[in-house]
């Protein structure tokens, strides 16, 4: 059974930073995109950077400039860089999986991301 693994979650005031990894299991890490969504309270999931299997990489335009979304194939993990966190960053982040060939779709359990002062 596939798995995706997430941590790095916490509590943090504004303007400082956090670094989530997601390590998935039972998958060729290499053959997938990588992806972080967000969700908050009372609100639709979103997306917040992708990372494809050639490390091309896309953010919403919320956490551009500020985030970083990273992937090292060797480790399996794929990491999101949070800087300058504001209150409005507040959301239990999922990671997510699709595979290239025959795009199967896969999410972690979240972790909770609170920044608040």
């Amino acid at each position: 059974q596939v798995q995706l693994v997430e941590s790095g979650g916490g509590l943090v005031q504004p303007g400082g930073s956090l670094r989530l990894s997601c390590t998935p299991s039972r998958i060729i890490f290499s053959m997938y995109t990588m992806a972080w969504y967000r969700q908050a309270p009372g609100k639709e999931r979103e997306l917040v950077a992708v990372i494809s299997s050639s490390s091309h990489t896309t953010y919403a335009d919320a956490v551009k400039d500020r985030f970083t979304i990273s992937r090292d194939n060797a480790k399996n993990t794929v990491y999101l860089q949070m800087n300058s966190l504001r209150p409005e960053d507040t959301a239990l982040y999922y990671c997510y999986a699709k595979g290239l060939l025959r795009q199967e779709e896969y999410w972690g359990q979240g972790t909770q991301v609170t920044v608040s002062s």
